[in-house]
């Protein structure tokens, strides 16, 4: 019996949508160089950057002492053996490994040695169209690597540069510096800290992103902790909303000081009144959660105290 067709599904990157298909038994070397199986144009790729064989139904990855590495889900290689849905990246294009490979419309998409195919992409529902990529952009959908993962690769292969996320709920801008993040931002609001806004935007599993060149633009507020901590810290948070959702107001929908009110407001600490008044002056969830300056756990876990303390009522 014969095993499992593999081929290789660029998910982001200069090539990104187009597949390259393995044949047991062989080897493909990846690289720069133009007489190569597999030519990636790009500077951060070396001439023989890396080598895939298929041997007894096993798919292995060896570096062939790149310049800038070789990375399998954010790990740096020097040979391991593959699995169904193992993310490479080399250069700026992030390489997943797919069985029977086929494009997004279901149609087989058959792809030369040296030059894999590219369908136009796929439209996005509620996004701003595309721009045309760069050959050294690393561009893609959060839908096919999530953004947790692609800030784990990003950390760990020390990309610098600015990764644009643009979604239905907005356009973030995550800085990093050497894979560490710096800054964060949610539509250039200053309502919302950088802490807060990437932690919001872990939540994101849709939409699209670009990382773009270094900006030399200096903020006054800076992360300094590991970008690791930072994701730790946000699965954290955004574990306990999940927990608690089904008792949350939606994030649409407006809220209001009861009324009457009877329970006293001396037994509030003073983070509750400031969220009282919050609510009083702009009624709906997301504008709350905007103008809080807690994290969206602590301004949450808050709004619920006060829900069920009959101070505010959702409507």
């Amino acid at each position: 019996m014969s095993g499992p067709q593999y081929a290789l599904r660029f998910i982001s990157g200069k090539y990104q949508g187009g597949e390259f298909p393995l044949k047991m038994d062989r080897e493909v070397i990846i690289g720069r160089s133009s007489d190569l199986d597999m030519v990636l144009v790009e500077d951060m790729v070396s001439r023989k950057h890396a080598k895939i064989s298929t041997q007894g139904g096993q798919v292995i990855i060896q570096d062939l002492g790149s310049t800038n590495g070789t990375f399998v889900n954010g790990e740096k290689i020097k040979r391991v053996r593959l699995r169904e849905g193992d993310r490479i990246l080399i250069g700026t294009s992030i390489i997943k490994l797919v069985t029977g490979g086929v494009g997004g419309d279901g149609e087989p998409l058959v792809a030369t040695e040296g030059e894999p195919v590219v369908p136009p992409p796929p439209p996005h529902s509620g996004l701003s169209p595309r721009r045309t990529m760069s050959a050294r952009s690393m561009a893609g959908t959060i839908d096919e690597i999530p953004l947790p993962d692609l800030l784990q690769l990003l950390s760990t292969s020390k990309k610098s540069g600015v990764l644009e996320v643009q979604n239905v709920q907005g356009v973030g801008r995550i800085y990093l510096r050497k894979g560490q993040i710096y800054y964060a931002t949610i539509d250039d609001s200053f309502d919302l800290s950088p802490r807060k806004s990437i932690y919001r935007m872990l939540t994101w599993e849709t939409g699209t992103f670009e990382l773009q060149p270094p900006d030399d633009k200096e903020f006054l507020e800076e992360l300094d902790e590991p970008t690791e901590g930072l994701l730790m810290e946000a699965m954290r948070q955004i574990d306990e909303i999940r927990r608690m959702e089904n008792d949350l107001p939606d994030r649409t929908a407006p809220v209001a000081l009861t009324s009457p009110m009877v329970p006293a407001l001396k037994d509030l600490k003073p983070e509750e009144l400031n969220l009282l008044q919050l609510v009083h002056n702009h009624g709906l969830v997301n504008v709350v959660l905007d103008k809080s300056p807690t994290p969206d756990l602590e301004t949450y876990e808050a709004l619920l105290k006060l829900i069920k303390g009959g101070y505010i009522e959702s409507r």
